[in-house]
């Protein structure tokens, strides 16, 4: 039989694993509010290789911002990984893959892993500091392009919709 302490521990995994997807949707969606409002007041945001330290809420959302303007586009997938609870705090990683083309022409594909530390607030869990950790990068040119830019690379005149 489950208990009350089985349950809370449920909820928390649950709503941990939630606050990833939100970063991830909120990065994809460009909603640089509701990404800040991920992180604690003091949350940081750490991307070491590239030398980006993004500390509070409100350097967070104009650091995101700045960072997101550089791009022409951007896709990132989050995929869980790990997580441990203790109390009121826990610690845990999610295993990214992104890529992109920069609005210098150049383009970027990679996997990562953020190692995460999160805090429970009046609010929820929240991040308290999220560390990017590149394990592979590839900066060859991407073949694709985003819809628009080159049509959809589908002919959808050859398409039948109707029996």
């Amino acid at each position: 039989m489950l208990t009350t302490h089985d349950f809370r521990s449920l909820a928390d995994r649950i709503e941990i694993e939630a606050l990833g997807g939100e970063f991830t949707d909120a990065v994809m969606m460009r909603d640089f509010d509701r990404l800040a409002a991920l992180f604690a007041d003091d949350g940081v945001l750490r991307i070491p290789d590239a030398g980006i330290e993004l500390a509070g809420r409100a350097e967070f959302q104009t650091g995101m911002r700045r960072m997101q303007d550089a791009w022409d586009y951007f896709v990132q997938h989050t995929h869980p990984g790990v997580i441990e609870i203790d109390g009121d705090t826990a610690s845990g990683r999610a295993h990214i893959c992104e890529f992109g083309r920069l609005r210098n022409g150049s383009s970027h594909l990679n996997y990562a892993i953020y190692h995460d530390r999160y805090r429970r607030t009046a609010e929820g869990w929240r991040f308290t500091e999220r560390v990017y950790e590149i394990r592979y990068l590839d900066n060859s040119p991407l073949a694709g392009s985003p819809p628009g830019e080159n049509g959809l690379g589908v002919d959808v005149s050859a398409v039948h919709l109707h029996g």
